[in-house]
């Protein structure tokens, strides 16, 4: 598998903030982080700017696309962005503690 390689600006642009929901906190269980990520980050991109940033080795990535809900603002619509989430799962023996800033 081909090494990507990914700017320093970059990773810190595709690390948006780290999702924490009760099913994310349920994920850690199973050594897994969630974070934020733009629309157009990749899964290799993902995996190294985890492994950039945190210095921890990655063994999957998933994500998934949650589509904007449409919602009223004082009668007029308007639609919410589309949000992208990258469940990381590390390696045993990693992890990342999300509480503390980059």
């Amino acid at each position: 598998m081909t090494k990507i390689i990914v700017s320093k600006e970059r990773m810190y642009d595709i690390i948006r903030a780290p999702v924490i929901t009760e099913k994310a906190t349920m994920g850690s269980e199973h050594n897994q982080v969630t974070f934020k990520v733009p629309l157009d980050a990749s899964k290799p991109e993902i995996k190294a700017a985890i492994e950039g940033i945190f210095g921890v080795e990655v063994k999957a990535v998933n994500t998934s696309i949650l589509k904007g809900k449409v919602k009223r603002f004082k009668g007029r619509l308007g639609t919410r962005s589309d949000v992208k989430k990258a469940i990381v799962t590390l390696k045993a023996g990693h992890s990342i503690d999300v509480t503390t800033g980059v």
